[in-house]
């Protein structure tokens, strides 16, 4: 089985990504939790749950570049998902820890960016079969 360069990257970063929530999310429920009050946590539990979920689409994305190998707008999708949840991800853990209330405002860009990410990836789908 041949698998592309660019189909190795997405699963590449998808592991990374999943070891890293995976991490982030241990030390939020261990490490964090004597110092973050009950907002806090909650903020840092959903960074945690839209990295985690988005990482197991990031794997999605990855298989489906592998079924389809020529379509060149699945890139994009992987991409704007990708870059959303850190913008969404890390703007609510840095918020959780820091609480600078107007990183809240940066969240929405990354939550729009996944799902314009995710819209991409629909439609392409669609025109590819």
């Amino acid at each position: 089985m041949i698998v592309s360069k660019q189909t190795k990257v997405f699963f590449s970063i998808a592991a990374f990504m999943m070891a890293l929530a995976i991490s982030i999310g241990a030390f939020g429920a261990h490490g964090l939790k004597p110092y973050l009050d009950a907002y806090g946590l909650e903020i840092y539990t959903k960074a945690t749950s839209y990295q985690f979920y988005n990482t197991l689409g990031l794997f999605a994305i990855a298989v489906i570049s592998f079924i389809f190998p020529n379509a060149k707008k699945i890139k994009l999708s992987y991409i704007l998902v990708f870059i959303g949840m850190i913008i969404f991800s890390f703007s609510l853990y840095t918020l959780a820890l820091t609480k600078i209330m107007w990183l809240g405002a940066i969240t929405p860009i990354g939550g729009s960016l996944m799902i314009v990410g995710w819209l991409l990836l629909s439609y392409n789908i669609y025109k590819e079969i």
